[in-house]
């Protein structure tokens, strides 16, 4: 029995090892396989069926042959990228049918042939970024119904023909910037009815053909603001770059522009804004003249009066002696009631209350003054204390 037990792990353990090619990493029961940068010349044998994920990048495939990936049904993602790939053989991607998401960003492609996309039906993201592709043939594309987003950017791409993205119904995102694109032709853009994003910078662009930006103006819900006047206003004062298709950009929003071209509306969208700048600017003109108007009148004021501030400051310093003479009688006479109270003050605390004046400072100064200059430091001490000086603390405070 244990000999049956183990011949069958053995068993086990090299169809294991069949399912995951050598050199390369396996997860998941082998759904997810890594095989980057392991030195691969060509695409390895023995891939489980049920592969989901396969990661061959940095490797030194240079090419991929017909049906490299045959079998591999279940593939959703194939990253392909800093291979060194310079040519896809007819079938390269034969019974990709399921496969969603295709990298083949930083290789070395210069073309793509007319079948690229035949078993590509359900690709949703295509990255061609980093190539060296200088033109796109009319059918490599057409069977990518599924594809929402492309990147095409940091390629050598001078023209694009007609119907180049035939087929796209649901692209979404278009990225052909850092390209050597010298203009944007009509129908090269053409049946792409939910393109919203279209990156065309970092070219050579010195003309826009009528109706070339049709996708862009065909269908979307344009807000006619501010905003969108000064980004046309940038993208017409580009000098050599001729728009036009600028004409035929129809506003959604706000309601009262619903309908009017862009163009016919643009040198009024902003004269609310402007109107509010210098309502802005002329209000606070007037605010600083006004504080300097006002701050000159009290100078001269000031100057006018400075007699009879004078006679008002001796005025002032006088009723100040006249009440430190009356907060010194009522010291004299707060100690004269304590003694008639009964409670001993010391001759330290004496001078502390005519030559300190230690009264002056509030009600709780004077108490603690006369507390902690006192023999006695009992509890009835103190409610005599209280008792006795409650007309002279009420006045000082």
């Amino acid at each position: 029995m244990l000999f049956p037990a183990l011949l069958l792990l053995a068993l086990s353990s090299v169809l294991s090892s069949k399912e995951c090619p050598h050199h390369c990493l396996c997860y998941e029961h082998s759904d997810l396989v890594d095989c980057r940068a392991r030195g691969f010349l060509q695409v390895p044998h023995g891939l489980s069926h049920g592969t989901w994920l396969l990661d061959l990048g940095g490797n030194l495939l240079m090419e991929v042959r017909s049906r490299a990936f045959a079998g591999l049904w279940s593939l959703r993602v194939l990253v392909l990228s800093d291979s060194g790939i310079q040519l896809l053989q007819p079938e390269a991607f034969y019974s990709l049918s399921f496969l969603e998401k295709l990298d083949m960003s930083r290789n070395k492609l210069r073309r793509l042939p007319l079948d690229f996309s035949h078993s590509l039906s359900s690709v949703r993201e295509l990255r061609l970024d980093h190539n060296t592709l200088e033109w796109l043939e009319v059918s490599s594309l057409e069977h990518l119904e599924s594809l929402e987003k492309l990147d095409l950017s940091h390629n050598h791409i001078t023209f694009l023909q007609p119907g180049a993205f035939r087929g796209l119904s649901r692209l979404r995102h278009l990225y052909l910037h850092a390209n050597q694109l010298r203009a944007v032709r009509h129908g090269s853009l053409s049946m792409l009815p939910v393109l919203e994003a279209l990156q065309l910078g970092q070219n050579n662009i010195t003309h826009i053909d009528t109706e070339a930006l049709a996708p862009l103006h065909t269908g979307n819900p344009w807000n006619c603001d501010c905003d969108l006047h000064r980004v046309f206003s940038k993208l017409l004062s580009v000098r050599h770059l001729h728009v036009d298709d600028y004409h035929n950009v129809t506003c959604h929003e706000p309601l009262q522009l619903a309908g009017a071209s862009l163009a016919w509306v643009d040198n009024q969208l902003c004269m609310a804004e402007t109107a509010t700048v210098l309502v802005i600017t002329v209000t606070v003109l007037v605010t600083v003249l006004a504080a300097v108007v006002m701050a000159e009148h009290t100078r001269k004021k000031n100057q006018h009066g400075g007699k009879s501030w004078d006679a008002e400051s001796q005025t002032q310093e006088s009723n100040s002696m006249d009440k430190q003479r009356i907060r010194l009688e009522l010291e004299r006479r707060a100690c004269q009631s304590l003694r008639e109270g009964g409670i001993h003050i010391t001759h330290t605390y004496t001078q502390n209350l005519y030559n300190m004046r230690c009264g002056r400072y509030g009600f709780i100064d004077i108490f603690v003054c006369i507390y902690f200059s006192t023999d006695l430091f009992d509890i009835a001490s103190l409610w005599r204390i209280i008792i006795l000086t409650l007309p002279y603390l009420a006045f000082v405070s």
